[in-house]
C-alpha cells in the first residue's frame, strides 16, 4: 500500500483524508462524528495520524444516508449503539422516521394555513384599496415603518 505521507492508504488501512473520499463526505465531518462517538475512536500510526478501515468507511456511508434522512447526529448514534449491542435497530429507525414524517405533516399544515392567512390578508388590502381605505395590513407596515 501507499505510505501515510501521501495521505491516501497506510499499511493499516485508510487516512482520513482517503475514508472521507471512499465515503462521500469532508474530512471535517469524518472527525466531528468520531469525536461525538459515532465512529470508533480511529487506531493511530507511529505518526499519530488516524487511520480508518473498510468498516469504518461502511459506517460513514451509513451516517451520511441516515443524515440525508434528516436524521440527527444524536438519532444516528443511538441507532448505532444499539446496533453494536447486538440489538435489531429498525424498530428504532421506523419509529424515528415516523416521528419526523409527523413532523413534517404538521409543518406543512402549519404552512397551509399560513398561506391561507396571508391570501386572505392580501385579499383584504385589496378589497380595501378598491374602496378608496388604506387595508388594515397596509397601515400596520407603515406605521411600523415609522416607528
Amino acid at each position: 500500500m501507499k505510505g501515510e505521507s501521501d495521505g491516501k492508504d497506510t499499511a493499516l488501512g485508510m487516512t482520513v483524508g482517503a475514508a472521507a473520499e471512499t465515503a462521500g463526505v469532508s474530512p471535517k465531518a469524518v472527525r466531528l462524528w468520531e469525536a461525538k462517538g459515532l465512529l470508533p475512536p480511529a487506531e493511530r500510526t507511529d505518526a499519530g495520524y488516524r487511520v480508518f478501515t473498510d468498516e469504518d468507511v461502511a459506517v460513514l456511508r451509513f451516517i451520511r444516508q441516515a443524515k440525508a434522512l434528516d436524521l440527527t447526529l444524536a438519532e444516528i448514534k443511538d441507532i448505532l449503539d444499539l446496533q453494536r449491542d447486538g440489538a435489531a435497530p429498525c424498530g428504532r429507525v421506523t419509529a424515528l422516521l415516523d416521528s419526523h414524517i409527523a413532523d413534517i405533516d404538521r409543518t406543512l399544515a402549519d404552512l397551509r394555513q399560513l398561506r391561507r392567512t396571508l391570501v386572505a390578508a392580501r385579499r383584504a388590502a385589496q378589497e380595501s384599496r378598491r374602496r378608496g381605505q388604506d387595508a388594515v395590513v397596509c397601515r400596520i407596515i407603515e406605521q411600523a415603518d415609522r416607528s
